[in-house]
């Protein structure tokens, strides 16, 4: 399958106007389920650009009855993501020592974005799935976050090995969210953006409002 990946030289050409949109709190509006497995100390996960939001709600109000999204990450600091992604990118580099430098930068950016560039830095991405209306989390093929590896690439949002109900699910997740104007990151079903620079290169916007950001306070 062919991906535009995060580390493209094109999603970095993009550029930024930032427009100074603040991070809102997602769990102050109330309107969407917040799982709390990404939790930290300081709540930086649970925010997010306030049109992002404003467009996530639009999208849960087009979901069948009986369906609510369950949000479980947004906004993450440049100094997470960094993290992040070097980490990942070592292991990646220790498993594959015949990789160049370049092939473990790309390959890393299937699962962790360059931080950069990262979406959800710039508060413009959220990682989400469906729940019921007794708020259990529905099939879609994989665990949140499970890498190409592990998932033997069940990861990526249009895979084929996963079963008929977990289509479905994924189907209507992307239906939705896409009529409210975002866009996947095809190798990971969950993600889910608008407003950065990986979401202007997909929908053709010359520039992109929103780029990484560092509030004073969270």
């Amino acid at each position: 399958m062919s991906v535009v990946l995060m580390s493209d030289q094109r999603v970095a050409a993009v550029p930024v106007r930032e427009c100074g949109e603040p991070l809102v709190d997602v769990r102050a509006h109330g309107a969407l389920r917040v799982d709390p497995r990404k939790e930290d100390g300081s709540g930086a996960f649970a925010y997010l650009r306030q049109g992002v939001l404003h467009r996530l709600l639009h999208a849960q109000s087009l979901l069948p009855d009986g369906m609510r999204l369950l949000f479980v990450e947004g906004y993450r600091p440049p100094g997470l993501q960094h993290r992040y992604f070097e980490e990942y990118a070592a292991v990646l580099g220790r498993d594959n020592p015949g990789w160049s430098q370049e092939r473990v930068r790309d390959e890393a950016s299937r699962f962790v974005s360059p931080p950069e560039i990262a979406p959800h830095s710039a508060g413009a991405a959220a990682d989400l799935t469906l729940m019921d209306a007794d708020g259990n989390e529905l099939d879609l093929g994989t665990r949140m976050n499970a890498d190409p590896v592990e998932s033997e690439g069940a990861c990526y949002t249009s895979a084929t090995n996963i079963g008929a109900e977990a289509t479905a699910h994924r189907n209507t997740l992307a239906l939705v969210l896409s009529e409210a104007g975002l866009v996947n990151y095809a190798t990971e079903w969950w993600h889910w953006s608008w407003g950065d620079r990986y979401w202007a290169l997909q929908t053709n916007n010359p520039t992109a409002p929103y780029g990484p950001t560092e509030p004073e306070a969270i």
